[in-house]
């Protein structure tokens, strides 16, 4: 019996260091990682919670505007070794992000939501998002 093909967990660092390339150790490590995962010959997921963490630091802390932060996340979700757990939501809310001022969490929600799965929220955010999915 072979065993299963291992799937890396990434972490926020990981993918930080790999993007912003800022630091003289851990950047290289990153590099070397996420091309593995690039090239399809790792395999590894990304989380939900890693994929706001990610937006939150570089919006908040770098200042990088939503488009480039949608088109480098975007990019490493769809190399051929991210397994696809949630790829297509993420992928979804990282559009919704880039095209509105709703913050990354209410994206996610939104790209999860269905008419059997609908969002309960005091926010007006939805609302808005609604209308611009219906359009």
């Amino acid at each position: 019996m072979t065993s299963p093909e291992k799937v890396w967990l990434i972490d926020t660092n990981v993918v930080l260091r790999y993007l912003l390339g800022d630091h003289p150790e851990l950047s290289p490590q990153a590099e070397i990682f996420m091309t593995a995962i690039s090239e399809g010959t790792r395999k590894a997921e990304i989380r939900e919670v890693v994929l706001v963490e990610c937006i939150y630091v570089m919006e908040k802390f770098y200042r990088i505007p939503r488009g480039e932060i949608v088109e480098k996340l975007s990019a490493i979700l769809n190399f051929p070794g991210i397994v696809p757990s949630g790829k297509s939501e993420m992928l979804e809310a990282l559009l919704h992000f880039r095209e509105s001022t709703l913050d990354i969490v209410d994206c996610l929600l939104a790209a999860h939501a269905s008419d059997s799965r609908p969002i309960m929220s005091f926010d007006k955010d939805f609302q808005r998002l609604k209308r611009q999915r219906s359009s």
